[in-house]
């Protein structure tokens, strides 16, 4: 992920209020700061660990929370078994424990109600998170800006905030949910049971009232690079397009 100007935010110590589990490897926490701290949606942070002999293990986290959400800071953790940050939040943090945190961090991967839509959020894997922020604070804002969300999970046990999107989906305010399982036959209300393709999101596009005035993009390198071209083929111009990647 990369850092703007608020890269050189000054570190702070958060407190974990609260543990929510997700999925099978996926976890919420969520961090109550010691000072003020303001982000819009689609913002990430640096979360730091320092061991006793003061080795230091840093990693960057998108926050799924919404602004409007109060005084904590959600982030939703996926375990990676040879990370160095996350199986500490899995295996050994407690509400309670204290850890350090910088941020907000990233000023183009980010939309308020004000910038208008519609919206096509296409997220895969824990890639969905910054996205959830966004989706929050439409809700929130009791917003009628179209959104239609694409998520792609292997299977329906790892679809993150499952209940909530479908709650928000249900809703027929104007959001609607696609769900795409890859390693799994789909399920309603999962509408597909493959991976990311043009067709799709022609598809998709259509839940719209018009094309997409912006598009945001986030997974791993892979799974951006392949939907980015897909909503290229699919007609949405790349001016459009905002991408986020992680990892491999």
């Amino acid at each position: 992920m990369s850092d703007g100007p608020a890269a050189q935010s000054p570190w702070q110590t958060v407190t974990i209020a609260r543990i929510e589990k997700r999925t099978p490897r996926v976890t919420s926490f969520f961090l109550q700061p010691s000072r003020p701290f303001a982000y819009r949606p689609g913002q990430h942070v640096d979360v730091r660990l320092t061991a006793p002999d003061g080795y230091q293990a840093r990693r960057s986290y998108s926050i799924a929370s919404a602004p409007e959400a109060g005084g904590t800071i959600e982030l939703a953790i996926e375990r990676l078994d040879d990370g160095e940050v996350s199986p500490f939040f899995h295996d050994i943090a407690a509400v309670g424990d204290e850890v350090e945190l910088r941020g907000p961090l990233g000023g183009h991967f980010v939309w308020s109600d004000s910038d208008g839509g519609p919206l096509l959020l296409v997220g895969g894997g824990s890639g969905v998170v910054p996205l959830m922020a966004i989706i929050r604070h439409r809700a929130a804002r009791r917003s009628a800006v179209p959104v239609a969300l694409v998520f792609s999970a292997r299977v329906w046990d790892e679809v993150i905030f499952r209940d909530e999107l479908i709650d928000l989906h249900d809703r027929r305010d104007g959001f609607d949910l696609v769900l795409a399982l890859t390693r799994e036959a789909a399920r309603p209300p999962a509408d597909y049971s493959r991976r990311v393709d043009a067709a799709m999101m022609e598809q998709s596009m259509l839940r719209l009232p018009a094309p997409p005035r912006f598009a945001f993009v986030c997974g791993s390198n892979a799974f951006v690079s392949a939907a980015a071209q897909a909503l290229i083929d699919a007609g949405v111009p790349a001016s459009l397009i905002r991408t986020e990647r992680y990892g491999v």
